[in-house]
């Protein structure tokens, strides 16, 4: 099989990622989409290591051994991924991420989005 095919399959697959990435707001369709680019680059290590591989006959493969180290690190992050993602669920009641950004503010932080000011806040303490 030729080179191309399987390069322009992981830019496809890695383009694809980057775009839910990009454009979506709950945060398990996010790691989805880190999944299918970290799978993409999976598919280019394998491709271009048989590519290598065909020129020099004794080699190590080394393509393949570091997909099967990323295809670990990618279990790993998914389920310590989908477990924040739950934690964070049960607190919050939601996903999605634009109404998690204010997660180090709080619920009601003070400044002009949400909550009072500072300055009333002290007036009222007062």
């Amino acid at each position: 099989m030729h080179l191309a095919y399987p390069a322009v399959l992981s830019a496809l697959l890695f383009c694809t990622g980057l775009y839910g990435v990009l454009a979506r707001r709950n945060a398990i369709l996010v790691l989805m989409s880190v999944e299918l680019m970290l799978n993409a680059v999976n598919l280019n290590l394998v491709a271009f290591d048989v590519w290598l591989s065909r020129a020099a006959r004794d080699t190590l493969h080394s393509g393949q051994a570091l997909t099967l180290f990323t295809i670990a690190i990618a279990a790993a992050e998914i389920g310590i991924g989908l477990a924040i993602v739950l934690a964070v669920y049960r607190n919050r009641g939601t996903s999605d991420i634009d109404q998690l950004r204010d997660t180090a503010e709080g619920h009601g932080g003070d400044g002009p989005d949400g909550g009072t000011p500072a300055a009333e806040k002290a007036e009222a303490t007062a």
